[in-house]
């Protein structure tokens, strides 16, 4: 779980509920099976079935996230503190599977396919890694922390949407 810190942390356990995959939101912490991975991942759900995504790097702020919701509309920027105290390198996204990519552009999740991202994004193998994800391969939506007791059960760092005026991708 180190690519979800400081959500999540190694040796925490958390409770899905299975089969609720389907129902999945935006911002919502899933347990899903990467395509061509067998291992079971702890990722934050970004972008949905006819979203537009992308990631603007600079050297000030080295990893924007943007969505445009359903395709049309402002293009806004997903806001996490985490990934601001996090983020130190630099990479564009999205390629056309989107996957990670030399430059930046604002590619729209397939239906049946969402984009997802870790809470540490220097250290998550995530959409940028492995493309798209399938919904059908979520394994269920995660709703609380079971352990450790001392940590709060709550699944915090939920995400926010602002405007964006920096640069186009």
């Amino acid at each position: 779980c180190t690519s979800m810190a400081p959500t999540l942390h190694p040796g925490d356990r958390v409770l899905a509920t299975p089969g609720s995959g389907a129902a999945a939101r935006r911002f919502d912490v899933v347990l899903l099976r990467a395509t061509g991975r067998d291992a079971l991942l702890v990722k934050r759900v970004i972008g949905l079935p006819g979203d537009r995504v992308a990631i603007v790097s600079t050297p000030e702020e080295p990893f924007q996230v943007l969505l445009q919701e359903a395709g049309t509309g402002p293009v806004r920027r997903v806001v996490a503190p985490q990934w601001a105290a996090q983020a130190r390198r630099t990479g564009a996204c999205c390629g056309p599977d989107g996957t990670g990519s030399g430059r930046t552009a604002l590619r729209t999740v397939p239906e049946g396919s969402f984009f997802y991202l870790g809470d540490n994004p220097d250290l998550s193998d995530d959409s940028r890694t492995y493309g798209w994800g399938e919904i059908a391969r979520i394994e269920g939506r995660v709703g609380v922390r079971a352990f450790p007791v001392s940590a709060s059960a709550e699944i915090g760092n939920r995400p926010v949407l602002e405007g964006y005026a920096g640069p186009g991708p």
